[in-house]
């Protein structure tokens, strides 16, 4: 049987705590960011954790993460 292939784009955006939690980082910070507020700003420098439904997805996509 072939090995099952992760997928690289998944792999990229997301990464598995030692638990089984899925994290990620928050989006837009990438540009613009003038017109943001420095309180804002700060609080998208933190990591998420994604929901249980969307978690059993990502995993999915990364059988070896």
């Amino acid at each position: 049987m072939p090995k099952q292939k992760t997928r690289k784009a998944v792999a990229k955006r997301f990464k598995v705590t030692g638990t089984g939690k899925v994290t990620h980082h928050r989006a837009r910070k990438g540009h613009l960011l003038t017109g943001m507020s420095s309180k804002n700003k700060r609080q998208l420098r933190k990591t998420n954790k994604l929901s249980p439904a969307e978690k059993k997805s990502v995993k999915r996509m990364m059988p070896y993460g």
